[in-house]
């Protein structure tokens, strides 16, 4: 009896590799010929008897006949406007001219802690481009220096470029610029 209890795990062992060899996946088919998977169309398919008969039939459209060619009468402009509209005008003109600010751009042109250095970019910019505002501000501890008040990023590029060679690290930002109200 011990002899049979010391080959109960061989026995199971035996067991369970017989039960997944039956269990694997099936041999491949002796025949080796591929399965015909090209569409045929029976023969039924094909109409036998004309259906022609019912098919709608359509007249071609006729070509459009050319109209006589006449000038049409020029519109001349006139520049009356009703007095509702001009008040209007007026009122639009009126509340324009209390805008203060837009969205546009400023060159950051210097950012650090040494206020020398910050005040020398400033002389630099200003001496060589003396229409450009600039803006000092200090938070401590660090110096930043606007230049300009542009409110296409066109014009900020341009005056980035003539900028750079006073101040490398210079870079466009997005602010909020005063608006020029004397080139209007």
């Amino acid at each position: 009896m011990k002899h049979l209890l010391r080959n109960v795990p061989l026995l199971s062992t035996l067991f369970v590799l017989g039960a997944c060899a039956s269990s694997g996946p099936a041999a491949p088919a002796a025949s080796t010929a591929t399965p015909d998977t090209t569409r045929r169309t029976p023969a039924a398919a094909t109409p036998t008897e004309d259906l022609s008969r019912y098919r709608p039939v359509f007249a071609a459209p006729k070509a459009p006949a050319a109209a006589p060619a006449t000038p049409a009468r020029p519109v001349t402009p006139t520049n009356h406007v009703n007095p509702q509209i001009e008040q209007r005008l007026r009122d639009q003109a009126f509340t324009n001219q209390n805008v203060k600010y837009a969205q546009g751009y400023r060159i950051l042109a210097y950012v650090g802690l040494e206020k020398e250095q910050a005040m020398a970019v400033r002389r630099a910019v200003i001496s060589r481009y003396p229409e450009e505002t600039d803006y000092l501000t200090y938070k401590q501890p660090i110096f930043r220096l606007w230049i300009g008040d542009y409110l296409t990023r066109l014009e900020a590029e341009q005056a980035l470029l003539r900028i750079r060679p006073l101040a490398p690290k210079a870079e466009l930002e997005s602010a909020q610029v005063i608006i020029n109200k004397t080139t209007f």
